[in-house]
């Protein structure tokens, strides 16, 4: 299989990065079958099944570590290269089709049928508002996202990065400040410890929060317009990361090279902290420990964001030793993987409810659940998206049907 054995140019396709930005949505849709599964306090999601998993319960929170990081440092590397490719002003009216456009349009499309199947699930005896559920209408800037929040975050990021692009440009008229940013990111990325150094921001933030508990991961700003800090900074320095290794791309070797180390510490640090989290929540079956919660908590921050970045590097540089070749399947994935994301919450949370009372095993209802919904949203993309209006807004060009995918240069509305 073909590696990264030289450092790609400008505008060159890394296949391996097409698979981690179409896999990372895909990921999102199995968390989220996921949840009504998760052994948890009633009021955790809106409808909980009536056999939980322990299993799937991790499985959760394994993908809730790294998933959104690596969705946004991808977003910054494809950022910047799009940026590049468009201008300045190609890139402002690029993003405000893809990514503003599918937020303002497809959020009440979306969101009516996600209300439709709460009012559904609340006449069952374990369905019902999960927690924290704001009355309706909202008042702002109390206002639900759901699961589109990411746009939201994503169209603030792009905003920030080309203010400070701007200031940057305007200040150092010679490119030696950028020069010196360079070297700095290139020796920090190139240190052993790198995960431990991007993972300071976001650990120091996790453990003054008082309120946080890991199996929430880094909090999200799914109800409100005003992003919170932790997303800032958790999701805001991925992005920023993104966009410098686009700058030095052939830093996309040492993570390559490294990705065993990385994968075994990751898987370490997630099950240690899949483990602190059922103490501190005090879930069914979890070790009692003669700590203080708030002891356990902090103890949780200073492991959990390590783990953040170990795992985000863990998948990067597996992608990149062993998909790094053309595959049409993958490609296929990466491509229809954001309109999957848009449209799948709705499909879940019905097929969640259908199954709830069900006395079948879990794995019989997890693997139905994703069996049906998989399928369903593939065929919908194929006959209404790949080839209509709506394809060229959300992915930015009309794919002709018998083009090879492989000559395509730009990346996915997520990127």
């Amino acid at each position: 299989m073909s590696r990264l054995t030289t450092a790609p140019s400008a505008f060159e396709r890394l296949h391996a990065l097409d698979a981690v930005r179409g896999f990372a949505p895909l990921l999102g849709i199995a968390l989220h079958a996921t949840l009504s599964f998760v052994p948890a306090p009633t009021g955790f999601w809106f409808i909980q099944d009536t056999h939980q998993s322990a299993a799937l319960g991790l499985l959760f929170f394994a993908i809730h570590v790294f998933r959104m990081t690596t969705f946004f440092l991808m977003a910054g590397f494809f950022a910047r290269m799009s940026f590049h490719r468009r201008g300045a002003w190609g890139f402002v009216r690029d993003r405000l089709q893809r990514i503003g456009l599918p937020l303002v349009i497809g959020w009440p499309i979306v969101f009516t049928p996600m209300a439709m199947v709460v009012i559904w699930a609340s006449s069952f005896p374990n369905g019902g508002p999960v927690h924290g559920a704001r009355g309706w209408p909202p008042v702002l800037p109390n206002f639900p996202p759901a699961h589109l929040w990411f746009l939201y975050v994503l169209l603030e990021l792009y905003v920030a990065m080309l203010l400070l692009r701007g200031v940057i440009v305007r200040l150092d008229a010679s490119g030696a400040l950028r020069t010196a940013l360079d070297r700095l990111f290139a020796w920090t990325i190139r240190n052993p410890l790198a995960h431990l150094v991007l993972a300071i921001p976001i650990g120091i933030d996790l453990s003054l929060d008082q309120k946080w508990i890991s199996v929430m991961g880094i909090r999200t700003p799914d109800q409100s317009l005003i992003t919170n800090l932790p997303s800032w900074i958790g999701f805001g320095t991925a992005f920023r990361i993104g966009w410098l290794l686009h700058r030095q791309r052939d830093l996309l070797r040492i993570l390559e090279r490294r990705w065993l180390s990385h994968l075994v510490l990751a898987l370490g640090l997630i099950l240690i902290c899949f483990v602190l989290a059922g103490v501190v929540t005090s879930a069914p079956g979890a070790p009692k420990l003669p700590i203080r919660s708030d002891t356990l908590r902090l103890v949780s921050a200073v492991l959990y964001a390590p783990a953040i970045w170990t795992s985000t590097f863990a998948v990067i540089g597996l992608a990149l030793r062993f998909m790094s070749t053309f595959s049409p399947t993958r490609r296929y994935l990466a491509d229809a993987s954001y309109w999957l994301y848009l449209i799948q919450m709705p499909i879940v949370m019905a097929l969640q409810v259908a199954v709830s009372q069900l006395d079948w095993p879990w794995p019989i209802k997890f693997a139905t659940i994703l069996g049906v919904a998989l399928p369903l949203m593939l065929a919908s993309y194929r006959l209404l998206v790949r080839f209509t209006m709506i394809g060229v807004v959300l992915n930015g060009r009309r794919a002709p049907r018998e083009a090879a995918p492989a000559a395509a240069v730009t990346g996915s509305a997520a990127s």
